[in-house]
């Protein structure tokens, strides 16, 4: 690919962010970003926001952030070819905020770069330029109350709305599914606010036709697009469930990481950034940070009512219903994490068989506990405490250990020295009340 990648370049030199606009239909707002790749393709990605909870209507602060989603929405399309030269004429970027976006671009791209065996730099793979006008933001009176708690169907954001039971909660959603919709409606919710985003097929067009392709930092978006969210709807905090498992490389010995945007880093420099140029108290952060998968397996363990209807599997998420597909890293690592706390049958009654018995899983299962090169790109845990659920299961199990497990006991020590379960992260940007919280409900079960 490397070689595509020289002549992409070549090619195709500039991708221009040329304009968006928000157009007040009654109900929604509908933005349109307008991206170029000339001589290739031009683009019109679309977020509609729905109007009916909103309380804060700045028109002028709304662009602002507006502009922002654009700037993420962006790598998306500008993957396709590459291009060298980055031309923002929808706004202005001063230098700090050009090596900021660089940044998250580049560590956001790890993966994709990774996966197509591009050799690349953070100095060299992209010249971000900015010539449109500077949008003048005055920093706003703004008194924001409870939270906005973003969603996504699985275990981590059932655990966070369990524990944020009580609390002035709005639940947030990017194009939601049956999954996350049953999920709120299990924690006691009956309102969410949702965003629906709408790639441009030019995008898909060019996809199929073997331009570059892979993964980009959803989790960003999500980061700029709940802060839109949060400020229309008067909320003080935005409310992740990234662990802190999180921040584990995906390749070893480097910064590449599949879940790049949802690491600590990432959120500590979103912070800053919203600090100084978004001039109103909104705080980004993730409620599950100080604990690890482990412990996040061990706390939904016990909210049974979410157990039949919670997904995470993405490759199960593109059929309908949403399924659990049974043969994917990240459907075999839930698996994995919960089997230490739940019965066979009761595992099997939520993936549809037990997936210890799948011969046809042991490249993937050897790749989660960290005897590959790399573990799988895909939302999963660190090698440690993989390799201590397994232990655990074979420990616990009586009988014949299905085969899975049987393999890892012939091939791989038992590491159990470590309780997993006891662990908590201080590197977390929780306040007192939030982290009081998190350790109150991990006494419950430890």
């Amino acid at each position: 690919m490397q070689m595509q990648f020289i002549k992409l370049r070549e090619k195709y030199p500039n991708f221009y962010f040329h304009n968006y606009e928000i157009i007040d239909n009654g109900d929604n707002y509908e933005i349109i970003y307008y991206f170029e790749i000339p001589g290739l393709k031009s683009f019109t990605p679309k977020t509609i926001i729905a109007k009916k909870q909103i309380i804060n209507s700045d028109y002028n602060y709304i662009s602002y952030l507006v502009f922002h989603m654009g700037l993420v929405e962006l790598i998306s399309y500008w993957k396709c070819t590459c291009s060298p030269n980055v031309i923002v004429e929808a706004g202005f970027l001063d230098n700090y905020q050009c090596e900021w976006f660089k940044k998250l671009y580049f560590y956001g791209l790890g993966e994709f770069f990774f996966v197509n065996n591009i050799k690349t730099d953070i100095e060299t793979f992209m010249n971000l330029s900015s010539t449109g006008a500077n949008l003048v933001v005055s920093p706003k009176t703004y008194q924001g109350q409870g939270n906005l708690v973003a969603i996504g169907g699985g275990k981590d954001s059932a655990v966070s709305l369990e524990l944020l039971k009580g609390q002035d909660n709005t639940c947030f959603m990017i194009n939601p599914k049956e999954p996350s919709i049953k999920c709120v409606e299990a924690s006691g919710l009956r309102e969410y606010f949702s965003v629906t985003r709408l790639i441009d097929v030019n995008l898909l067009e060019l996809n199929k036709e073997g331009y570059l392709n892979g993964h980009t930092p959803f989790s960003a978006l999500l980061a700029f697009t709940s802060f839109l969210s949060a400020y229309l709807l008067n909320k003080k905090y935005i409310v992740l469930s990234n662990e802190g498992s999180a921040n584990e490389a995906t390749v070893i010995g480097t910064k590449i990481n599949h879940q790049y945007s949802k690491t600590y880093e990432f959120e500590c420099d979103f912070n800053e950034y919203v600090s100084k140029y978004f001039k109103i108290n909104i705080k980004y952060f993730s409620l599950l940070r100080p604990l690890n998968e482990f412990q996040i397996g061990l706390l939904f363990s016990h909210y049974k009512k979410y157990h039949t209807i919670f997904k995470s599997c993405n490759v199960g998420s593109k059929s309908t219903p949403w399924v659990w597909c049974g043969k994917c890293p990240k459907c075999l690592f839930v698996y994995i994490i919960l089997s230490p706390f739940l019965m066979e049958k009761e595992m099997v009654n939520i993936f549809g068989q037990n997936l210890y018995q799948n011969q046809k899983l042991l490249k993937i299962f050897i790749e989660l506990a960290g005897y590959a090169e790399t573990k799988p790109f895909e939302c999963v845990g660190t090698y440690n405490e993989v390799r201590y659920a397994i232990s655990l299961c074979i420990q616990k199990h009586t009988g014949k250990l299905p085969y899975l497990l049987k393999y890892f006991q012939d091939h791989y020590p038992l590491e159990l020295t470590h309780k997993f379960e006891n662990d908590f992260n201080n590197l977390n940007n929780l306040d007192d009340n939030f982290l009081k919280i998190v350790k109150k409900e991990l006494e419950r079960y430890v």
